[in-house]
């Protein structure tokens, strides 16, 4: 027999983990932070495993919570997708799109209004598409960072991945070169320690280690910059909205590539499907648009700062 445990703590878990809090979870579910935090507390004593580390301003996931929610959350997205499915009228158009969290909120959805001006007749749905996720059969394309090896799939080439510090205006006023950043200053992002070695060694900063506060995902980092903790190392497109508005700055002329790009994933066969060529040539062209500001670009060396 097929055995859930307390389903309502799994919800707790899987919304506080993929939120970054109690407080947002509990908008989510229409539930108080503290009920979620209770929900929560019990599901790790029902598993017998910590799930979350308690910090004082936020919430870290253990090994075992990383595990937890990483497969969790595109269960709950596939029953959202698949519940979506049965109860739409068959004269609906619909449009999947796998896509992380991070880069729907800081780049898809400000945009999205444009498509549905284009196509309002196509009914667009997130599920989620980040890098450790498969690609889903019920996915009509799905937009990934990577290195555009994926078998069985077209890889259309949307963003280079290139890395540049930001922060607030503030802290950047006290930033005229490089080597004024300071270790502790430097906002990290769990799943991708690589990037700010990457951007210090392009710098010919290799002393300066990040040791600043560790979010999860890119958007609770930039999230943190904007709100004055630190400098957080941007990667394209994730800041190019907030730098237009000058939320954040980029203090440094200096853009070194990440090694990987964005890229428009989709089966071949797609391409002969009316509402995918719609979003496709739209993305393609949306994506096309330059960025924010000018910066120097740099390839493996760099000249000294």
């Amino acid at each position: 027999m097929r055995r859930l445990l307390f389903l309502n703590g799994i919800k707790a878990f899987e919304a506080a983990a993929r939120t970054g809090s109690f407080a947002a979870a509990g908008l989510e579910l229409s539930v108080s932070a503290a009920a979620v935090s209770r929900m929560v507390h019990l599901l790790e004593h029902r598993l017998g495993v910590a799930l979350f580390e308690r910090k004082a301003n936020r919430l870290v996931l253990t090994q075992a919570g990383r595990a937890y929610q990483s497969g969790l959350t595109p269960i709950f997205d596939a029953l959202a997708s698949l519940t979506a499915q049965v109860t739409a009228p068959s004269s609906v158009r619909v449009l999947t799109i796998g896509v992380g969290h991070t880069f729907a909120m800081r780049w898809l959805i400000p945009r999205l209004s444009e498509f549905r001006s284009e196509e309002p007749d196509i009914e667009v749905r997130f599920t989620t598409g980040g890098a450790a996720v498969p690609f889903g059969e019920d996915w009509s394309c799905g937009i990934k960072l990577g290195t555009g090896d994926w078998p069985g799939l077209v890889a259309e080439p949307l963003f280079a991945g290139d890395l540049t510090p930001v922060c607030v205006p503030r802290l950047a006023s006290g930033l005229k070169r490089p080597a004024d950043l300071k270790g502790p200053s430097l906002i990290r992002v769990a799943h991708s320690p690589e990037d700010w070695p990457i951007w210090l060694k392009a710098a010919n900063l290799t002393r300066i280690n990040a040791r600043g506060p560790e979010f999860q995902f890119y958007g609770q980092a930039l999230q943190a910059a904007a709100d004055g903790l630190g400098i957080a190392m941007g990667i394209r497109p994730y800041i190019d909205d907030d730098l237009a508005a000058g939320r954040l700055v980029a203090p440094f002329d200096l853009s070194v590539p990440k090694g990987m790009r964005w890229y428009l994933l989709y089966r071949s066969f797609q391409t002969d499907q009316r509402d995918f060529a719609a979003f496709r040539r739209w993305i393609m062209r949306a994506a096309s648009e330059p960025a924010t500001r000018p910066v120097r670009r740099v390839g493996r060396a760099a000249p000294r700062n």
